[in-house]
């Protein structure tokens, strides 16, 4: 199992490395993100694709096919563990609480490009290394 941030969702839905990761890997690894990741995702692609000139529309379509490997979850299946998120992101961007909390419920790592979560607990991963964690988990 692996909780993504959204800025791994916006990386899939604009190149190819991480959508490439996500498919090969989606059949034996659990993807999760919260719905918030999602929302984030769709609220600032937009413009991240306006000045790639990349098509709005398909970069969202994209995106919302991701849904069938990556799992949204609620809030409802975290929330317990908002407190504990918010005070190991104290200091850096507590608009990522979500993230973490899931990270938590799931006993998971993260799958993020985002240096806030380096040192709150839980073991991260970047795009540039999670393959050697996707590699063991896919065997496991």
């Amino acid at each position: 199992m692996l909780v993504l941030d959204a800025n791994i969702l916006i990386r899939a839905a604009l190149g190819r490395r991480v959508r490439q990761l996500l498919v090969l890997y989606g059949g034996s690894v659990q993807f999760f993100a919260p719905e918030v990741a999602f929302a984030e995702a769709r609220e600032h692609l937009p413009e991240i694709l306006s000045r790639r000139q990349i098509s709005v529309a398909e970069g969202l379509t994209v995106l919302n096919l991701l849904s069938e490997i990556v799992q949204s979850i609620g809030v409802d299946a975290y929330a317990v563990f908002e407190e504990a998120a918010r005070k190991r992101l104290m200091g850096r961007d507590l608009e990522d609480w979500p993230i973490l909390a899931a990270a938590l419920a799931l006993d998971c790592p993260i799958w993020t490009e985002d240096t806030d979560f380096f040192g709150a607990g839980v073991a991260t991963w970047t795009t540039d290394r999670v393959e050697l964690f996707l590699e063991s988990a896919g065997s496991a």
